[in-house]
């Protein structure tokens, strides 16, 4: 009986997730854009859970969501705990990737696949245009090099999460800091961490130190600050043809 009764609640919960009203299609295709740049890396492009996040489609979370009243305060703050960032996105972006993860969810109760569409639509030649001209990519990265054959290592999905975001992931490298204090007197190392009132580094020994940032001079040498300057400056049209120059590279 219990048994029984359990297969008729989840039944139940299914059948109204099913009779809530079905996301703007429009709504849906902006959502899945947004997710696949910012979340697909861990979650999956299909928010089935992907590098180092879970399945999202039956998380509760997604499946209690109203317009994004529980997926955007997660989204926003980031679960720190979890190694889950904060992000930066409007009420109108968190409102479109809940309604692709309840398209995701409907889809998966029906039983059906939902499509995503062909991330690979740009010019692999104007790709390789901006790589080496605007995007100035080819002074840190070359085709033969450390890009030799990237398009067969990684689905379009991931490779493009790579190169949009690198600073994530296990094997994101770390930022190097040097601080100088009053006197004149400098120390570097590793940067452990930083906000608007302290800095953290690990020295070349191991050892750690801490300061107030209080009358102190920080440089910060971020290896990834040259795609954050990218982010800022890519068209649409940019990063559909970089990902599709990426994605030749076989």
């Amino acid at each position: 009986m219990r048994c029984g009764a359990l297969i008729l609640f989840a039944a139940i919960a299914d059948a109204q997730l099913i009779t809530r009203p079905v996301p703007p299609a429009d709504a849906v295709e902006r959502g899945q854009k947004a997710f696949v740049a910012a979340c697909g890396f861990c979650h999956g492009a299909g928010a089935k859970g992907g590098e180092s996040g879970p399945d999202l489609v039956r998380s509760p979370i997604v499946l209690d969501d109203e317009n994004g009243d529980q997926i955007g305060p997660v989204i926003l703050k980031g679960r720190p705990g979890k190694g889950m960032p904060q992000f930066s996105m409007t009420a109108a972006q968190v409102s479109d990737i809940a309604a692709f993860l309840r398209s995701r969810t409907q889809a998966a109760i029906n039983r059906r696949e939902y499509k995503l569409q062909d991330l690979v639509t740009g010019d692999a030649k104007a790709g390789l245009a901006y790589f080496n001209g605007a995007g100035k990519c080819n002074t840190c990265h070359s085709p033969a090099g450390d890009l030799a054959g990237i398009g067969k290592r990684f689905e379009p999905v991931a490779l493009q999460a790579r190169f949009l975001y690198p600073a994530r992931g296990p094997q994101k490298k770390p930022s190097d800091v040097t601080v100088t204090l009053p006197s004149g007197q400098s120390v570097s190392g590793t940067l452990v961490f930083i906000d608007d009132f302290t800095v953290v580094l690990r020295d070349a020994d191991g050892y750690s130190h801490s300061w107030l940032r209080e009358g102190l001079k920080v440089n910060v040498r971020d290896p990834y600050s040259a795609h954050v300057d990218l982010l800022k400056q890519y068209t649409d049209a940019d990063m559909h043809n970089i990902l599709a120059y990426l994605v030749a590279l076989k």
